[in-house]
């Protein structure tokens, strides 16, 4: 193990089975370190586990002053990433569009970015989508003389 700033190594273990136990020396600078940068040297686990290491005297650690998780955990439980600011407009109305196939046993979502007006179609499979789309385009362009 290294310290990340001055590379140096501060412990060493060798073993030849696949689990690396941790049994650090008294003098190592390892010994106590702030909860927070023993959450990031093992892993990023949870308070539970560093609790369990800490009762169990494998670990000594001084109690954290930040609360929460810490920047990579929150990126960790995001399922998708955020969307990024558009700074496209419409100008008129069926100019732009957005779409959101999602949901249940599917949903078309459709919004107008004019108008913000929204159309909500019922899917009963996924492949359903682009009839959906050739129909709704072709709706727009008999009933409101718009292309898309």
């Amino acid at each position: 193990m290294k310290d990340l700033p001055t590379r140096s190594e501060i412990f060493k273990c060798d073993t030849s089975k696949p689990l690396y136990p941790l049994q650090l020396p008294a003098s190592s600078p390892l010994t106590s370190s702030s909860s927070s940068l023993w959450h990031q040297r093992l892993g990023h686990p949870g308070h539970e586990a560093l609790s369990k290491l800490v009762h169990s005297s494998a670990i000594k650690c001084t109690p954290s002053t930040t609360n929460g998780l810490c920047h990579a955990c929150q990126l960790g439980r995001h399922i998708r990433l955020p969307f990024h600011a558009s700074s496209s407009r419409a100008s008129h109305a069926f100019q732009l569009i957005h779409c959101d196939l999602s949901g249940h046993k599917y949903y078309l979502v459709i919004l107008d970015d004019y108008s913000h007006y929204l159309w909500t179609f019922p899917l009963r499979v996924k492949s359903d989508t682009f009839s959906t789309l050739s129909n709704f385009f072709a709706y727009m362009r008999t009933q409101f003389g718009a292309t898309i």
